[in-house]
């Protein structure tokens, strides 16, 4: 057993310790740390939530009376895309690839950036998120005997029924995201709340979210030289960039976990659904994603888009990343390339966690 505030990677944990999971944040002095921390959201926190979740949306929903009214520009297009791009491949290849699964190491600087970025998305501070998304993967679209879900987000939630499903849907879209209890960081993400950069950017959080809207309107605004231009970039590229990234996210949150092909075996309903592929920069396959958390490429067969593993690749080829988890599908001999595998069914891995108190079962 490792030691250290390392992660060696989100799996999908044993039955033990789901059933554990479910002890122990009852039962907080006993045992490991409980998954929920004892200080949930507070009105505030609920409040700014709904400003800039559902802000962006009535924002979207306003934008073509908007557009037919005044219209939209391609320098708009053009700012909204980049901050688009750099946002959404800070999530999937900082917050998710790098900092939650380890699948690969980066220089420090990368690490810094990649977080900084990630924090353009509104999709919570890095501490936060990380803690989420590890705890998701233990307890990926599990329920306990109360009904109550051990994974913050799953759609299975309320049952398999047409009106369950429907209500799932919402809330693992994002309806989970205004509920009060947070995720324990000190259990799922102790690497993180240790490290001084990732510290910093939590309580320098609001800084970065404004900048988030102001720099496009800045932008908009000298490169037009006129307020409407950077009125229109505020909207274009701010608000309906945020929420359309928002969704995409949370699509894979929800649609990634209902509907899509399942060619590998991962212990839960995750499922990969390609019309997300491009838009989510690869976060869209999610089946061979829960089947091999650690892996840095999610698009493992031929024809799968996976903009992300592209990027660590350039990262690696420059020497600013190395140890890079990766593994291919072989058609021809229907094998993974550094595998004994001989179908495509995945081996379901076993996972070390030092920070989140969990421990492996073995492999099955």
């Amino acid at each position: 057993m490792p030691s250290g505030d390392r992660w060696e990677g989100a799996g999908q944990g044993s039955p033990r310790s789901r059933r554990q999971g479910l002890g122990q944040h009852r039962r907080p002095s006993s045992g490991p740390k409980p998954f929920l921390a004892d200080q949930g959201k507070g009105n505030a926190e609920i409040a700014l939530l709904w400003f800039f979740i559902v802000g962006p949306m009535v924002a979207v929903a306003c934008a073509i009376p908007f557009a037919w009214g005044w219209g939209l520009t391609w320098l708009d297009i053009a700012i909204g895309a980049v901050f688009y791009t750099v946002a959404g491949l800070g999530v999937t290849g900082g917050f998710h690839r790098l900092f939650t699964h380890r699948s690969y190491k980066a220089k420090r600087w990368l690490e810094i950036t990649l977080a900084t970025a990630a924090c353009l998305s509104l999709e919570m501070s890095p501490i936060g998120w990380v803690a989420e998304h590890r705890r998701h993967h233990v307890f990926s679209d599990q329920i306990d005997e109360h009904n109550e879900t051990l994974d913050p987000h799953s759609p299975w939630r309320f049952g398999t029924t047409k009106r369950a499903l429907a209500k799932g849907f919402l809330h693992s879209h994002m309806g989970w995201l205004f509920k009060r209890e947070r995720t324990n960081p000190d259990r799922f993400a102790k690497d993180m709340v240790n490290d001084p950069a990732m510290q910093w950017l939590d309580k320098h959080y609001v800084y970065i979210v404004a900048s988030s809207f102001v720099a496009p309107a800045i932008l908009g605004g000298l490169i037009s030289w006129s307020w409407r231009g950077a009125l229109t970039a505020f909207f274009w590229a701010g608000l309906v960039r945020v929420a359309l990234l928002h969704h995409v996210t949370f699509s894979v949150n929800s649609i990634c976990h209902m509907i899509g092909d399942r060619p590998f075996e991962s212990g839960d309903k995750a499922a990969n659904f390609w019309p997300l592929a491009i838009f989510s920069f690869g976060e869209s396959w999610h089946n061979s994603h829960h089947a091999d958390p650690s892996c840095a490429r999610h698009g493992v067969m031929k024809g799968q888009i996976d903009i992300t593993a592209r990027m660590i690749w350039i990262f690696e080829t420059l020497g600013w990343a190395w140890d890079v988890r990766c593994r291919t599908w072989r058609s021809s001999t229907r094998s993974w390339r550094r595998s004994n595998a001989a179908s495509t069914s995945w081996p379901r891995l076993a996972y070390i966690c030092v920070c989140c108190d969990d421990r492996p079962m073995g492999r099955s």
